[in-house]
Formats: C-alpha cells, sequence, structure tokens
C-alpha cells in the first residue's frame, strides 16, 4: 500500500489521524509518517485496513460463503481455515486458506489470486472507489509481481 492509498481509505471511513493511529494500535506519528511516505506502511496495517473497510461497507448485506461460491467439496472444505472458522466472507484476510487446491505461500501471493476473486469483489469495488483502475492494482499486487521477477533472477 502507498501512503496516498492510505490516505484515502483513512477518509473513505472517514476518521481522522488520531483516530486511525488509535484503530491500528499505532502512534500518531507512525500514522502521519506512514501517510507522508517516510515510513512504509507493514502487511499488517494494510490487512487491518482492508478489514475495518470490508466490515464498514458489507454492514447488513448478506454475503454468500466462499465455499458456496466455489462450490468446494467436503474433503476441501474440512481442511480450510474459512471453513474452521465459518469465515466464508473473509476467506481473502486468513492466511493458509485452500484457494485453487493449495494454500498460498504468503499475503502478497494470496492477495494476488483473491484480486481475480469472486469472494474479494466487494473490496475490489471499494478499491477502484478510492481511485483505483483495472490498470492500476494496489501496492501489494505490484509488490508480489517483483518478488517473482526477483526469484527468477
Amino acid at each position: 500500500m502507498e501512503y496516498k492509498e492510505l490516505s484515502s481509505i483513512r477518509n473513505k471511513l472517514n476518521i481522522t489521524q488520531k483516530q486511525m493511529a488509535e484503530l491500528l494500535g499505532k502512534s500518531l506519528r507512525a500514522v502521519q509518517s506512514f501517510e507522508q511516505g517516510w515510513r512504509k506502511i507493514p502487511e499488517s496495517i494494510e490487512r487491518q485496513l482492508l478489514y475495518l473497510m470490508f466490515m464498514k461497507e458489507m454492514r447488513g448485506k448478506t454475503i454468500v460463503p466462499c465455499w458456496e461460491l466455489k462450490d468446494c467439496p467436503s474433503e476441501k472444505k474440512e481442511k480450510c481455515p474459512a471453513w474452521e472458522f465459518n469465515t466464508g466472507n473473509l476467506c481473502w484476510f486468513i492466511n493458509g486458506t485452500i484457494c485453487q487446491g493449495k494454500a498460498h505461500r504468503d499475503w502478497y501471493e494470496k492477495m494476488k489470486f483473491c484480486l481475480e476473486c469472486e469472494v474479494f469483489k466487494p473490496i475490489g469495488l471499494l478499491l477502484r472507489s478510492l481511485g483505483w483502475t483495472e490498470g492500476k492494482k494496489p501496492y501489494w499486487s505490484r509488490v508480489a509481481k517483483s518478488k517473482n521477477k526477483n526469484k527468477n533472477l
């Protein structure tokens, strides 16, 4: 996530920097540094912000669990944390979910997959409402591509 994206999300959530610091368990100075681009925004902060956006946007809406959307067989569901913890609408948030028959290695690999998944669609719509377009994906998707390039070197 880039600093401009963090500011957009904070504005979408309609909270102050101080309120964001309290939500994230960070200092006000840390949030200011993230928004100024002086400090890299950690993966954990990205995840918290996506979660908060999702929960605010989806409040009161019915969401079909991922295992129903994907028509997962019982043997796959029983091995998946999304099923185990009954979080089929938050499968994108949980590491270790069994998507495409395997658990993904890390957050960046997982999110690269999730960007293309219909379960993640509400977040994708939110991201586009904050100025992202189909051609400009969030920072973590660009990082995943650059990590893969570095592995091939």
